[in-house]
């Protein structure tokens, strides 16, 4: 086992953090538990000097008791020195996040950096997933509303509206053609057609649950069903969403063979699947999540699979890992 890499997470704050669900919480614990330094910093705390990426950093040691996280103080360090950086900024993907990633170019092919900051800049979530649309429920983009109510029309008078830059079921919704709402909601989307919004073929399967396949390096890892309130259409956990075990399909799998090659040629290390009734609605790339819930379910850390492929990188490398100062 490689112990004592330095590793980097550009993420939010940690008092954002959920200990029991977050899975930057977990890949901080296991890389603590296998040797490493951890060090914390967010998207502003990264800067270009004399041509090269820096950041601000602070060590940080999570536990599972309260205080669940202790932070050390600031020091810079350059980001080629050390041995990987996780880039975990929960979305959306706003002007600092594309700064980050043109930021992070500077340390291409120095250190591993996961996911690949070309990547994440090309996968818009929502869009990047039309590249696989034969996997996909029928789907429309477009900012407007007529052309919206007649996809409708098409898809039996029912879909599912989303904005291309949401996160976590954030604006999901549901519209009907006999909803005297539909309109109302559509303007509100699009910003009366100013805006662009994804529209997609309703899956009554959703309530049985919602699939995410979590993939390392085109390979499975497992997943795990995200089954929706009652009353709610949205599945996400943080929306009150359960979390139950499940296992991935042959059809599940061959989708997953069929669009790795892409994920992989795009730098998409770490990626979650989004699937319902074995159709893919959604490709995360930015911080997926799922590795805690899996990890309950099969009885074992999920996160250390992807610790070691890190580990694995950063000794191809092999960089010219300075000490950082204290």
């Amino acid at each position: 086992m490689v112990r004592g890499m330095r590793l980097v997470y550009v993420m939010d704050p940690m008092e954002r953090v959920l200990p029991d669900k977050d899975t930057t919480f977990a890949f901080l614990r296991t890389s603590l538990a296998r040797g490493h330094e951890s060090f914390h910093c967010e998207p502003r705390d990264v800067y270009l000097k004399d041509g090269d990426v820096h950041a601000r950093v602070r060590e940080v040691t999570v536990s599972d008791a309260s205080p669940y996280f202790k932070m050390g103080d600031p020091r810079d360090v350059r980001l080629a020195d050390v041995s990987a950086v996780l880039v975990r900024k929960d979305p959306p993907f706003d002007a600092e996040y594309l700064y980050l990633t043109l930021m992070l170019e500077r340390a291409r092919n120095r250190t591993v950096i996961m996911n690949d900051p070309r990547g994440l800049r090309d996968a818009n979530e929502k869009l990047y997933t039309l590249h696989f649309a034969r996997h996909m429920p029928r789907t429309m983009v477009t900012s407007d509303r007529q052309r919206i109510l007649d996809f409708v029309d098409e898809l039996g008078g029912e879909g599912v509206v989303k904005p291309l830059d949401g996160a976590g079921g954030s604006g999901v919704m549901m519209i009907s053609k006999t909803d005297r709402n539909t309109r109302s909601i559509l303007d509100v989307l699009t910003l009366e057609g100013r805006r662009l919004a994804m529209v997609q073929e309703y899956l009554p399967k959703v309530r049985e649950g919602d699939k995410r396949v979590l993939l390392l390096e085109g390979q499975v890892l497992g997943a795990i069903l995200r089954v929706p309130r009652a009353d709610d259409l949205r599945s996400n956990i943080h929306v009150g969403g359960t979390v139950e075990p499940c296992v991935v399909t042959a059809k599940e799998r061959e989708i997953v063979a069929d669009i790795a090659p892409r994920l992989l040629e795009d730098g998409l290390v770490f990626v979650g699947l989004d699937m319902i009734g074995e159709k893919l609605t959604e490709v995360n790339v930015t911080s997926p999540t799922g590795i805690q819930e899996l990890s309950r379910h099969l009885g074992r850390d999920m996160g250390e699979p992807v610790i070691q492929w890190i580990e694995q990188r950063a000794s191809d490398f092999r960089p010219n890992l300075r000490s950082i100062p204290v």
